[in-house]
């Protein structure tokens, strides 16, 4: 994410005010209202495809406007800026930070596969949004000139693949030029719309609520069905509630409320008017907004403001892999730090490679925005759809909201969601199971990861030794004490890490200082500094270091052991081995994991980061013992 003055969560701290909000609101308008910012570009033009069967008459136009303006209001303002921000997590947001709350509830296994699965369609999300971005912003050419038409998709594939190409380094050093660039973008749609409303004030009738209550009545079936296209007009809604521990309530309400939906208003608005004079201007009436000598420069600002929103799409993957990394959901995987003053600035090389894949075979599939717009709106009100299931299971028994209140508050919103997702299922074939398919294998990912992580975890605890054997074998044998300190990584706060046992097996030799340390992982964001370290004397030199971890941060196992040092350890860095345990997984069985997940999830534990590099250990201070698993 780009580099910010970011207010501690939970801390208590007054509220941003002055030059500290304007600060975070500038910035918080580029990273947070990318994605909605721009569905201008293709949003309205949308409604108006061959398959709703649509003319551009005056009432049409005012009642899609209508829609579109309410479904803004609606779910934008009300849902997410008025209520569903109040559910965070010590001021983290989004659907892996609400689902964290929820776990610590009885009765979650389904609400939690839900959400793992509304998680997951977040990936759709963020491989379809810069696709269908950048291929609208560069769809500008064709009204430039006609004959740049064959150069729209080469032109997008070599955007979007430059657009990859520097995620390795880091948002942290163009991150500032995004609010400007933002900030641009909705003042030039603004003053574009209100030209053209200047020249059809009529249009404004269509902030009348009973134009889009009477298109249903008019249209039937195709007036249902055109909520599909309407509902492009609210994505990138999620981000408001995902980036909030980012920037705080007040500047994303305050951005939002006073500059960004005023813009979004006017410029819908003004297409709106222009198509009311000139209806042929519907294929495209963001572009044909903007005078003759206009185009040029407007093509540029739309292609800038497009990349925002897809770095917006591309940052928000990185954080959700490592968020479900530290919950326990996904493999180890190389996290770079991009800033050291932000440390929600990172880079995943895995993630960034496997996104720009799938972006690039997109554009070449459909070739179009407008194929891709069947693909984007099931991502969008999928996730939408689930947050309202979770908010309503957060509400109950969290909050101990009444049924009653439960369920007019997020029945209400999951009404609207619903209405959407069903009109976007009926694009299934043309696209709809895009998202649907990278949701699932994700998904599938995930759970199988989570699965035989457990199962393996198990297997590893069966083996090991309870602690008193341990001492007493030590006892007996009394082997040789050398000079150092020994860390061995366990999983379990009990009994003897395996790897630690077949140490002695194998050298008949203790270090003078032996020390158990396990990670963990809480389901808060952030754990204050003062509770990450917990030291327990075990005796004969033995010890067990606990470290705790929010799931919003990266573990670093050489700080743990140099904050044992006020504990009693003496941990010189150059004294100290690290012993990690290998094991080798044979799955043998069925149960209780089919084998073909069990296959899975040996290739995926094969392909994961080592355990040293994950945790920041100096790999000539690592020493690995190896195990045959059979799961």
């Amino acid at each position: 994410m780009t580099p910010i003055p970011r207010p501690q969560p939970g801390t208590g701290n007054e509220p941003p005010r002055g030059r500290h909000l304007a600060a975070l609101s500038l910035t918080a308008l580029g990273v947070v209202y990318g994605d909605i910012g721009t569905s201008p570009l293709y949003a309205f033009r949308e409604c108006f495809k061959p398959e709703y069967g649509l003319a551009p008459t005056a009432d049409t136009v005012l009642s899609i406007l209508s829609l579109i303006v309410w479904s803004l209001v609606l779910i934008v303002s009300v849902k997410y800026i008025g209520v569903m921000m109040q559910a965070d997590n010590r001021g983290e947001g989004g659907i892996l930070a609400l689902l964290a709350l929820i776990a610590r509830t009885p009765r979650r296994r389904t609400v939690v596969v839900l959400g793992l699965f509304g998680a997951a369609l977040l990936y759709g999300d963020g491989v379809i949004t810069p696709a269908i971005s950048v291929l609208s912003a560069a769809e500008g050419l064709e009204v430039v000139a006609p004959a740049f038409q064959p150069y729209v998709v080469p032109t997008t594939l070599a955007l979007l693949f430059l657009l990859f190409l520097v995620q390795k380094r880091g948002t942290a050093r163009v991150g500032s030029v995004f609010g400007p660039i933002m900030l641009v973008w909705f003042t030039t749609i603004a003053a574009l719309g209100v030209v053209a409303i200047a020249r059809a004030p009529a249009v404004l009738q269509a902030l009348n609520p009973w134009y889009a209550i009477r298109f249903f009545a008019d249209h039937g079936l195709a007036g249902a069905l055109v909520l599909g296209a309407v509902v492009l007009a609210v994505t990138g809604a999620e981000a408001l509630y995902a980036d909030m521990g980012h920037f705080g309530r007040r500047p994303i309400r305050l951005v939002w409320l006073v500059f960004v939906l005023p813009a979004l208003v006017l410029n819908y608005f003004g297409q709106g008017a222009l198509v009311l004079t000139a209806p042929e201007a519907v294929s495209n009436p963001f572009y044909r907004l903007a005078p003759r000598w206009f185009l040029y420069p407007l093509l540029v600002i739309a292609t800038l403001a497009t990349i925002v929103a897809s770095q917006a799409l591309i940052s928000g993957a990185f954080s959700l892999t490592r968020q479900a990394v530290r919950l326990g959901y996904c493999p180890r995987v190389t996290i770079v730090h991009t800033s050291r003053e932000e440390a929600g600035q990172i880079y995943i090389p895995e993630v960034n490679v496997a996104l720009m894949v799938a972006c690039l075979a997109l554009v070449v599939g459909f070739g179009s925005s407008s194929a891709l717009g069947a693909a984007y709106g099931v991502a969008v009100t999928g996730t939408m759809a689930i947050t309202d299931v979770l908010f309503y299971v957060l509400a109950r028994q969290r909050w101990r909201w009444s049924a009653g209140r439960a369920a007019l508050v997020a029945g209400g919103f999951l009404a609207v969601d619903l209405a959407f997702l069903a009109t976007n299922l009926v694009k299934f074939a043309d696209g709809g199971w895009v998202p649907l398919a990278i949701g699932a294998a994700v998904f599938l990912l995930m759970t199988t990861w989570r699965r035989g992580s457990e199962l393996v975890g198990r297997i590893f605890a069966g083996n090991s030794m309870p602690l008193d054997r341990f001492l007493a074998e030590v006892d007996r044998l009394q082997p040789p004490r050398v000079r150092g300190t020994a860390v061995f990584l366990t999983a379990g706060s009990e009994g003897t890490p395996l790897a630690l046992v077949l140490h002695l097996e194998h050298n008949k030799a203790l270090h003078e200082e032996i020390v158990f340390l396990t990670v963990t992982t809480e389901e808060v964001p952030e754990v204050p500094d003062g509770e990450r370290v917990q030291t327990r004397r075990l005796g004969d030199g033995l010890y067990r270091v606990t470290a705790s971890y929010g799931f919003m941060e990266t573990p670093d196992v050489p700080a743990v052991l140099r904050r044992c040092c006020d504990d009693g350890l003496r941990a010189e860095p150059d004294q100290t081995t690290y012993y990690l345990g290998r094991a080798r997984l044979r799955p043998v069985g069925p149960a209780p994991m089919m084998k073909w997940r069990k296959l899975l999830f040996g290739f995926m534990a094969r392909n994961a980061r080592s355990v040293g590099e994950y945790f920041g250990i100096p790999p000539e201070r690592v020493v690995e013992l190896g195990a045959h698993i059979e799961f």
